[in-house]
């Protein structure tokens, strides 16, 4: 299985490394950043899993940072989760409705620190926990690699598996072209946008067998999605 990526998002030098050196050695990829602006660097070059979020950045406040990260569409899945010494419950408050899916304060225990990024990878990466997936009468199994559909396994290409799978973990999103190229190809891919008509076409064509291909909605002049109704 791949290493997930975390970003640590610290102006402290000293806790910016250590925690890197944690992550490496638990296995994790680890990318760090002193602030925003190279946060944004990481970003472009590797979207991250999962983001270890400082409260109090140099320019700009972390709350900010992380609504501003929920609102793009490539961070909008991301795990990020608040580290600060702010622990008055309307702090907490304030950081999550500001976007963090978790919240630490400082000082933590590296235990705690390693169980809720655990947490959090398995909330936004559920393929990693080996459970499938299920709308509807479709079942989807990621680590097994396997489609059922009315309990019977249904032959399907790597590509229109991935999308497939991106599309039920979050039914009834609405996924523009450039975030499923991002998503599925890879940020760094130097295929266009049509390519993504392309493989819509051939899962669709898969899920007509079985009559479910209207399970797969376009969205006019924005991108595609996976209807529950």
């Amino acid at each position: 299985m791949a290493k997930s990526t975390i970003l640590i998002v610290e102006d402290d030098e000293a806790l910016r490394e250590m925690l890197r050196f944690l992550l490496d050695r638990k296995g994790y990829r680890a990318m760090k950043a002193r602030d925003t602006k190279e946060a944004d660097k990481c970003i472009k070059k590797k979207i991250p899993d999962l983001i270890l979020l400082d409260w109090m950045l140099p320019g700009v406040d972390g709350t900010d940072y992380a609504q501003k990260l929920k609102s793009q569409p490539m961070t909008l899945d991301t795990c990020i989760i608040m580290i600060t010494a702010k622990g008055e419950e309307e702090d907490k408050i304030k950081g999550l409705d500001h976007g963090a899916d978790d919240y630490i304060t400082k000082p933590f225990s590296t235990n705690e620190l390693l169980a809720r990024i655990r947490a959090g990878l398995r909330r936004n990466r559920p393929q990693q926990t080996g459970e499938p997936i299920v709308c509807k009468d479709i079942e989807i199994n990621p680590q097994a690699h396997t489609l059922k559909i009315n309990g019977q396994l249904v032959e399907i290409g790597i590509k229109e598996f991935e999308l497939l799978y991106l599309f039920m973990r979050k039914p009834d999103r609405v996924y523009n072209r450039t975030r499923l190229l991002d998503q599925i190809w890879g940020k760094d891919s130097y295929v266009d946008e049509r390519t993504v008509d392309v493989y819509i076409r051939r899962l669709r064509s898969v899920l007509e067998k079985h009559n479910h291909h209207k399970l797969i909605k376009t969205v006019r002049g924005v991108g595609y999605r996976l209807s529950t109704t």
